[in-house]
Formats: structure tokens, sequence, C-alpha cells
């Protein structure tokens, strides 16, 4: 009697057998990031089409990166906040370098009742408000602009750590300096200025495959300009402010972040 003959099956393609086997969490670096959590949509359907999630990502660092403030990053911004604002979710504004004219704001949709100024002059002040802020995961959305020279990795890493448990997208605003500097960061972008009223995005980091060419951004143009007092040519006051909060300097005293 002969014996049997084993068989061996073929083995399985690295298409079909290993990405098979990978579990929900693990990403390729040639994909993008599977999540459970779409993203909040930018507002631009070819910016969306590059981020994972289709989004800026929520409960996950994003860093704006530029020169300088007033490149265009804010207006960048502006159809996540207004639509954030419109559903009466609070989008924080901490440390920013200058206090954000209210009426520009309303002038793009947004509603302002659901903006809150954070002012923390000091750096480390900045940063215990900005992980308070995190810790909290009651907002919205978070805009905060760190201090370049005491921002360290061990300060990001705790931020991110933070951000997991937040339910809006937390975007972090640095300088030129800081695209060199290791972050962990899932997307980081660069921002430069173009003629036009556009606005040049680099994704400098994802979690996907590498992004080469930079994206040109038209921004959006606020529906109305700023209205004159009747027979003068000086703007009307605003009748409406930002929400300004000063946080308590007893209280901003964690040695982690001085």
């Amino acid at each position: 009697m002969k014996p049997a003959i084993k068989t061996a099956s073929a083995p399985a393609s690295p298409a079909t057998g290993e990405r098979a086997a990978l579990p929900p969490a693990v990403w390729r670096a040639d994909q993008f990031e599977r999540s459970s959590t779409p993203g909040l949509a930018s507002g631009f359907a070819a910016l969306d089409a590059e981020l994972p999630g289709a989004g800026w990502p929520i409960g996950a660092l994003t860093e704006l990166i530029a020169n300088e403030p007033g490149v265009g990053e804010l207006r960048l911004l502006v159809p996540a906040l207004r639509q954030l604002t419109r559903e009466r979710r609070v989008v924080i504004l901490l440390g920013p370098p200058h206090i954000p004219y209210a009426p520009a704001l309303a002038g793009f949709g947004i509603d302002i009742d659901y903006l809150i100024l954070v002012e923390a002059l000091q750096a480390a002040d900045r940063m215990w408000a900005v992980e308070q802020a995190l810790r909290s995961a009651s907002f919205g959305a978070l805009l905060a602009w760190l201090p370049h020279e005491r921002t360290r990795p061990e300060h990001l890493r705790r931020l991110q750590l933070a951000a997991h448990g937040a339910r809006g997208p937390v975007f972090l605003f640095r300088g030129a300096k800081a695209q060199f500097e290791p972050s962990p960061a899932p997307l980081r972008m660069l921002l430069q200025p173009r003629a036009a009223q556009r606005l040049s995005v680099q994704i400098l980091k994802r979690r996907g495959p590498l992004s080469v060419a930079p994206q040109l951004i038209d921004l959006p143009q606020p529906a109305h300009t700023i209205r004159l007092r009747p027979g003068s040519s000086t703007p009307a006051s605003p009748e409406r402010s930002l929400q300004t909060i000063h946080p308590r300097p007893d209280e901003i005293r964690s040695p982690a972040l001085q």
C-alpha cells in the first residue's frame, strides 16, 4: 500500500495572507490608518482626501507649523469652526499671539457665543492650561499656540496622551523650527502663504503613505466687510466680544511642565 501523498498548499500572497492577518488597529505604511472615529471635515475636499479619516483627526494632536502667525492658519480652520459653533459646541482658543477680532470671525459665519479665549502669557501657565483643557474633554475643538522655547518632546507626549479622550480635534500652532523636531502628533502640516488669498499646505507627517506635493488651498473670504459708522471713516465698535478666561496663577504650578 502506497503511503498517502501529502500536498502542500501554496503560501498566501502578501496581499491576502499578511494583510488579512493584521488586526484592525494595525496599519501599513502604504495605507491610511483605519480609525473607528471619522475625522471632522476640513471643508476642503482635496485636503480631506489626503487625511486619514477624511478630515481633521478626533482625539489626537494636529500640528500647524508656520514661519509666523497670521499666514492664514485660522482661515484654514474656518469651515470646521463654523460647523462646530453652529452645533453649539465650544471652541477654545488658548494663548493666541493676537486677540482675534470678534466681528471678523462672525463675518465668516462663526458663532462667537461658543468661542472661549484663554489668555496665558507665561510659557508654564500656557502648557498647564493646555493639559487641563485636554483633560476636561468637554470642547468641540481646542486651538493652542505653544511657546517654542519651552516646548519639549516630553510635553508633547503628555499632551498627545491627554488628547486621546477628547471628542474633537486638537490643533497646536508652532513656529517654523518645529518642523525639524520630532513630535508624537500623528498629523503635522507646514503652512506657507501664497498670492491671491491662497495657502500652501504641505503634510509633513500622517498615518499613511508619504505625501510629497503640497496642496494649494483657496482660503475662505468673509461674507461681508467691516461696517463703518454712518458718516465716519472709522469702524464701528463691536457689540460682542470673545469670552476671556485668565487661569489663576496659584493653580498653575505643575512641576512636570516647568
